[in-house]
């Protein structure tokens, strides 16, 4: 991306990590509002926000920060969350691969976070590795330390730079529809039907490691996606935001939006990697994408099934 308003424009829409359908298609869409207060507002605001997004790019990774900073991190979220993660050699030793996991806790979430140590801890920081996360979670005070541990802007073109550079990425496509669901639905994949992931993996010729965490729901009592109140408010046109949640957080109490965050709860955080994936090789040179969708995402939900029935209490693990 050349500049914010780009950044802000190639965003994705649902906050961590898919592909934009429109970006892909060249169609950004229209500005938030007609007119009057309300449009003005909103439109305010999401200059303000794309002001404070600095332009995405692959070198503010910085693997020297990481090597200083993996130890104590480790260790807070060992202590913290418990943290374990499996499966780390089904990741290919070297070269591109797209890891698409399912997505937990809120705009801070720490799934992502246990699993981006691991990773650095197993294969090494010099290892280029990145993530997508909405523009938002970037521009939040006090998170821009995520780009030097390789946090990049959701777009396409950030995206295949990624994977071209040789880069494990790590995508996340149900984005801000499955990070904010209701408590009581944690234990569901839910993609909301997104495909752009497979399209990538495609056009890239990269395989496909699924991903699987529990655990990152259970940092926060999640109530309500707010799907109505982030389109009564303009929220999906100025900011591509789909959600409005609505949780139970500490220090908040009654938590709108998650802007600011919370302190997440010390729930047990599990991460399993599962086997790769080579498209073509197990679903044919041309892949059907609702069937590639469907078979991933099932086992997906199998495994992530497989964790539930190893817990025995929430946040107790």
């Amino acid at each position: 991306m050349t500049d914010a308003t780009t950044a802000g424009r190639n965003a994705s829409q649902n906050g961590h990590g898919e592909l934009p359908p429109d970006a892909l298609s060249g169609d950004a869409g229209q500005g938030p509002g007609s007119g009057g207060l309300p449009g003005r507002l909103v439109r305010a605001l999401a200059g303000l926000v794309q002001t404070r997004i600095p332009p995405a790019d692959l070198d503010d990774r910085d693997p020297d920060y990481i090597r200083e900073n993996l130890p104590g991190l480790w260790l807070l979220a060992s202590l913290w969350f418990r943290a374990e993660v499996r499966g780390l050699a089904n990741i290919p030793e070297d070269g591109p691969v797209l890891l698409v996991g399912n997505h937990s806790g809120g705009n801070l979430t720490p799934d992502t976070g246990v699993f981006t140590l691991a990773f650095s801890a197993y294969f090494g920081v010099e290892r280029p590795f990145f993530q997508l996360a909405h523009n938002l979670v970037l521009s939040m005070p006090g998170l821009s330390f995520l780009r030097k541990f390789g946090t990049v802007a959701a777009s396409p073109k950030n995206a295949k730079t990624a994977l071209e550079s040789g880069a494990a990425l790590l995508v996340y496509p149900g984005g801000d529809h499955e990070v904010h669901r209701p408590i009581w639905e944690r234990h569901r994949v839910d993609f909301d039907g997104r495909k752009g992931w497979i399209r990538l993996a495609l056009e890239q010729g990269v395989p496909i490691v699924p991903i699987v965490s529990i655990g990152g729901q259970e940092t926060s009592l999640f109530l309500s996606r707010g799907d109505r109140l982030a389109k009564l408010l303009m929220l999906d046109k100025a900011l591509r935001l789909k959600v409005l949640p609505v949780s139970l957080a500490l220090p908040w109490g009654l938590n709108v939006g998650d802007f600011m965050g919370h302190v997440p709860l010390p729930a047990k955080i599990v991460v399993e990697c599962l086997a790769p994936i080579d498209l073509r090789a197990e679903f044919g040179p041309e892949p059907d994408l609702d069937l590639v969708y469907a078979e991933v995402v099932a086992r997906m939900q199998a495994a992530l099934d497989g964790l539930a029935s190893e817990r025995r209490l929430p946040l107790v693990g």
